[in-house]
């Protein structure tokens, strides 16, 4: 059995570089003739110079909020509903769209693993004829899809079980007896810890390739206490995979797509080995070529190689958010809904989100500054799960007891 999924995770570092450095004026160039967006933001810029990092961070990076900007102002004159970023249309060349919150809409081509994701995979100990039990969503978003797309290119049988309905979900297992697990690891320790309440054999599943989520030395060792072994993986529904964990479990090794910078938080000027800043990436999909895309999301890179003999580049993973945004059971939250859903009350003057709780039993709640009145509470509870698609408790509090800090979002969560 091949010990890794192709011979590119053992190049030697500079012929990736140069590879990379090849493939990158070609996909400048691709990305001014094929997406208007990134034409207009590339404007000036001669591709075929751009064949260095040096030259790489001189160009503008484009943030998420940037991205989702320019989609709104798009779909509100009657235009693309991707603000120029895709270089497809509907039809053949695009086989789905989806909808990340914002809404953000992302397309995807046609490409076999699309998303990239079977490197990840198969690191993480998945092989043909595996039955992987998929509990990501498939509803509007692409998580579900971003993995289930490296999976059957490797082989696997896919149960597309999704998210919720945890006695259902448990009855597939027990019937099906899938051997692995692809999900949030939040929802993996509910299933388990539903099983052991009510006698159910899950010994079926040794494996796991989990994301979406932090995923902390102590949550690893409790699921290989009960026979699983989980991996985890980073990808963005915008990038698709970006680093996967490996034997090892010394960091996230880099997928071999994309061209990874580490930058200072709200610039475009690349850190030392080593320093926190914010993910900027690169992504060879011509599809949806996104050049310089500012991930929000912090890590640093580790020194040296992965022990297993992959040569690329490897980040100490999510790090926490270069912004306020932060991902709640798997979905991100922004400071902009949270002011959606002040907006939608006028006797509210402001409001903090506090996300709390220890990992994998995430928490929401809405402190807002208004005066009392009968089944507000309620009503706004019920904004907030409209406008992010999740539950949260509601908090009034005194006008003025708010700390004055900035900070519509504040993430108290432990991470032990």
């Amino acid at each position: 059995m091949r010990e890794f999924f192709d011979d590119l995770e053992t190049r030697a570092p500079a012929e990736r570089e140069a590879s990379l450095m090849a493939a990158l004026p070609r996909q400048i160039a691709h990305a001014q003739a094929r997406s208007a967006a990134m034409a207009e933001i590339l404007a000036g810029v001669d591709a075929a110079a751009v064949t260095s990092r040096a030259a790489l961070a001189r160009l503008p990076v484009t943030r998420k909020s940037e991205l989702l900007a320019r989609q709104q102002a798009s779909r509100a004159a009657g235009r693309d509903a991707f603000g120029g970023f895709a270089a497809v249309g509907w039809g053949a060349a695009m086989r789905r769209v989806y909808a990340s919150p914002g809404p953000i809409y992302e397309p995807e081509g046609t490409a076999t693993d699309y998303w990239r994701t079977a490197r990840a995979l198969y690191a993480a100990g998945f092989r043909a004829g595996d039955l992987a039990h998929n509990a990501f969503s498939y509803h509007m978003t692409p998580g579900a899809f971003i993995v289930e797309s490296g999976a059957l290119a490797l082989g696997c049988t896919v149960f597309p079980a999704g998210t919720g309905q945890t006695e259902q979900q448990l009855q597939a297992i027990t019937e099906l007896r899938p051997n692995a697990y692809i999900g949030t690891p939040s929802f993996l320790r509910i299933l388990l810890e539903k099983a052991e309440e009510g006698g159910v054999d899950l010994r079926c599943l040794s494996k796991g390739m989990v994301s979406a989520e932090p995923f902390p030395p102590s949550l690893r060792d409790w699921f290989a206490e009960r026979g699983i072994t989980a991996y985890q993986s980073y990808a963005t529904a915008d990038i698709g995979l970006i680093a996967y964990e490996t034997l090892a479990r010394e960091g996230l090794v880099l997928d071999e797509g994309v061209i990874v910078e580490i930058v200072r938080p709200g610039t475009g000027d690349p850190v030392g080995e080593g320093e926190v800043g914010e993910l900027v990436v690169t992504v060879l999909n011509p599809d949806y070529p996104l050049i310089r895309f500012g991930t929000g999301d912090l890590s640093a890179v580790l020194p040296g190689a992965c022990p297993t003999g992959r040569t690329n580049v490897r980040i100490r993973g999510w790090m926490g958010r270069a912004d306020q945004t932060t991902k709640v059971r798997g979905l991100f939250v922004h400071p902009g809904q949270v002011a959606e859903v002040v907006k939608r009350f006028p006797e509210v003057s402001r409001a903090r989100l506090v996300v709390s709780g220890e990992m994998a039993r995430d928490e929401m709640t809405l402190r807002v500054e208004c005066p009392g009145a009968e089944g507000l509470a309620a009503r706004i509870a019920e904004a907030v799960r409209d406008v992010t698609k999740l539950r949260c408790e509601v908090e009034l509090v005194a006008p003025g007891s708010l700390p004055n800090d900035g900070k519509v979002i504040e993430d108290a969560r432990s991470y032990r």
